[in-house]
Parts: structure tokens; sequence; C-alpha cells
């Protein structure tokens, strides 16, 4: 192991500070379940590292309509949530009880494909990230984050501070096929929510999880569905456009002929789901 510092802010003003020191050669890490493995095996060789887990950006609550997030709140605390149960799907879908205990929010994001199943659903819920420095704080909606595999909007001297998501109203669903029942990577993980307006979709949101290098909106899908009813007809052509947004890589998991393939049988499945009533609702 390499680590000759290892640093433990007690503030949030503390670790950015020390970021801002620091630099490109601080690491910083949160439940560690990524970053730890890479290390011990020798990927990852940093000589300093920044644990968050005392620097108070582990709150979740509500605030004027949204929930507030903290980074480096765990996978588990998330189940406590009651009225937005496609972040608790998620994450009951995502690694083992001991992991999601350690495992946070804010480290999720940054999880590669096929990783980060909970980033997906907060996709499909619009959520926003908070970036902070000692230059202050600036607020970008998670879909532009992203900017490529591994790569994102954070500046070398910002921090990933909060995930915060609009509670609206909608019927959500949350779909993983993977090579075994539970603690599973994805081939393919889908999160959905609608808003019907009179019969019609109003409004849909489409996120996929391990078929690109990182999760992704579904937009030619999501376009093919608003205006008109949830039926057989409108998923179809919906399942379809979904294919047309993927990149799906080859690893061991999967081939990404195969993905490509169960994109469109998920999608299909998560939206028939939604047209049958059997999925969450947002509160």
């Amino acid at each position: 192991m390499t680590v000759k510092e290892y640093y433990l802010p007690e503030s949030g003003e503390d670790a950015l500070a020390l970021l801002a020191e620091l630099g490109p050669s601080l690491l910083v890490i949160a439940g560690g379940t990524v970053a730890m493995p890479l290390i011990n095996e020798g990927i990852s060789l940093p000589e300093r590292v920044m644990g968050l887990r005392r620097a108070g950006l582990d709150r979740v609550d509500r605030y004027d309509g949204q929930l507030r997030i903290g980074a480096a709140a765990t996978l588990t605390q998330l189940l406590d949530l009651s009225g937005v149960p496609l972040l608790e799907e998620a994450v009951r879908n995502t690694a083992s009880w001991p992991i999601r205990n350690m495992a946070t929010v804010g480290g999720n994001l940054f999880t590669p494909p096929p990783g980060g199943d909970v980033a997906v659903a907060l996709l499909a819920l619009d959520a926003n990230v908070t970036l902070a420095s000692v230059r202050g704080e600036r607020t970008i909606p998670l879909e532009q984050f992203y900017t490529g595999f591994l790569t994102n909007q954070l500046q070398p001297d910002e921090l990933l501070v909060e995930i915060r998501v609009p509670l609206r109203s909608g019927e959500t669903a949350f779909v993983k096929h993977g090579r075994k029942h539970a603690n599973t990577p994805a081939v393919v993980t889908v999160a959905v929510r609608i808003v019907r307006e009179d019969k019609r979709v109003g409004e849909a949101r489409i996120a996929l999880g391990g078929v690109s290098p990182h999760p992704i909106r579904a937009l030619a899908a999501e376009a093919d569905l608003v205006g008109g009813p949830l039926g057989a007809a409108g998923i179809a052509r919906a399942a379809a456009s979904a294919v047309e947004a993927c990149d799906p890589p080859t690893d061991a998991i999967s081939t990404g002929w195969y993905r490509r393939r169960m994109v469109e049988v998920f999608v299909r499945r998560a939206l028939t789901e939604l047209e049958q009533g059997q999925r969450g609702e947002v509160r």
C-alpha cells in the first residue's frame, strides 16, 4: 500500500480546504467500497487519501419539495425513506447488506458500469447534484454531470456534497437484469418514471445503466411515450428506441450484443408493469 497520509476532516469546510490545498494528488473516499479494493490490489497508488465519514455530509431530509441527500449518506439510509419507492428498489437491487451499509449515494454516482444502479434511479427522478469548493457552490442536473467513461463535470478543487431529488408525483418502475437473482452486476438496469394525465402520458423518464459509459436517459424513447396512452404500441416503440440510445460494452458480465437485446426486453417489461399498475408511486 502506498498511502502515506490519511486525512479525516470534521466538517465539509475542512474537507474543501484540504482539497484546495492538496489538489488532484488527494484521493477522496467515503465508503471506500470501490477505491479500497483498487488500492489493496495495487491498481490505484495514492499517497494522500481523505475520508469523508466525519465531514457532516451524510444527512438525508426533505426540504422545500426536495429530497436532499448528503453525498456521504449510505445506501442503507435510503431504505428508511417513505414515498420514493424507485430509490428503495434501486438500493435493494444494489450489492449486499454489508456493502450497502458502507457504500454511499455520492460514491454510487462515480461507480463505473455495470455498477451505479442507484445513479440510474436518480437520473429517472431528475436529480440534481451540488458541487462545492472554497470558491462556492453550483448545482447542475445529474444528466449533465457525466461527460464520458469515468469523467464528469467535477473540477479538481470540487467535491460532490449533495444530491437533490425533486419530490414530484408519478408512477415508477425499476428493473435490473443480472446473471443471478441478487447481489449481481447489471447486464442492464432500467428505471422509469411517468406521469399520466387523462389516461395519456404527460411526462416520461427512462434511464438506463450498464449499456453505456455512464448512466443515460433514453430521450427518443421518452418522446415516443409522451402524448399517447401507455399501451402496447407505444411501449413497443419506446423499447425499440431505447436500444438506439445505447453503446453497450462487452465485459466479463455480458457481451454488448446481448446487452443491446436485453435493453428492449427490459424497457418493455418495466413499462408494461406500469401499464398494469404493478409498481410504485412517488408521493
